[in-house]
């Protein structure tokens, strides 16, 4: 495995309602791009479910579109996400969608993760290797 680390930079899009009730979870659809420095040069987008809870932490699952370079090789991959905030930040676990990798992407797998204390830019690390 070779490992991949840097931050991105997070740039939010819309957040929509799909289900709010008084007293339990408030269900959203959120959006953003990224754009990725450090071992991977790229751009991403990415479209969230999200499930805030009464207590202002949420629960979130994703998939992010990755448009750019890691170590030298060019293409595009999904990342499947599964993360927690609570309220002040948010992590989360990225996994490689078998068969996303296109170009010199292609045949990419790997896991990874971040973690965003607040703000706009994010920590990231991605394990990954080729078939």
């Amino acid at each position: 495995m070779s490992s991949a680390s840097g931050t991105f930079e997070v740039t939010p899009g819309s957040e929509d309602d799909l289900h709010e009730t008084d007293a339990g979870p408030k269900l959203t659809h959120a959006t953003g791009t990224q754009r990725f420095t450090g071992d991977l040069q790229a751009d991403g987008a990415v479209d969230w479910l999200m499930c805030y809870l009464p207590d202002r932490s949420a629960t979130f699952v994703g998939l992010q579109r990755i448009d750019g370079s890691v170590a030298g090789r060019t293409g595009t991959f999904v990342m499947q996400a599964v993360g927690n905030h609570d309220g002040t930040g948010s992590a989360a676990t990225w996994t490689i969608v078998p068969g996303s990798g296109t170009g010199e992407l292609s045949g990419i797998s790997g896991d990874g993760s971040f973690h965003a204390a607040g703000g706009r830019t994010v920590a990231y690390t991605l394990e990954y290797r080729f078939d």
